[in-house]
């Protein structure tokens, strides 16, 4: 919620006085891609104390593990279908998990 909200301000910021509309969108995929990528978080991740996992121990996150789960966690449905483990489908497929930092 925290990055989807920081999204809409910051394309709020370049459509004011109109709604972003779906601008917020692509600001969203654009900043969780380049934040997981550099920083394995987003700032919402960041801020709740959280942090992506990657399947290898002290690797950067895959560029394409990063855009692979964003297109995935657009759509949604990926991230309400969970699995035992608290886990979002989204993740399943991109070996990932969102753990505490």
């Amino acid at each position: 919620m925290v990055d989807a909200l920081l999204s809409a301000v910051i394309a709020w910021a370049f459509t004011a006085p109109e709604a972003p509309g779906y601008w917020s969108l692509l600001v969203f995929g654009v900043l969780t891609v380049v934040c997981l990528v550099a920083f394995g978080q987003t700032p919402g991740h960041r801020l709740m104390g959280l942090r992506l996992a990657h399947p290898t121990p002290k690797a950067r996150l895959a560029p394409w593990r990063a855009v692979a789960r964003t297109v995935l966690l657009v759509l949604l449905v990926p991230a309400l279908i969970t699995d035992a483990d608290g886990r979002g489908l989204h993740d399943r497929l991109t070996s990932t998990a969102v753990v505490r930092a």
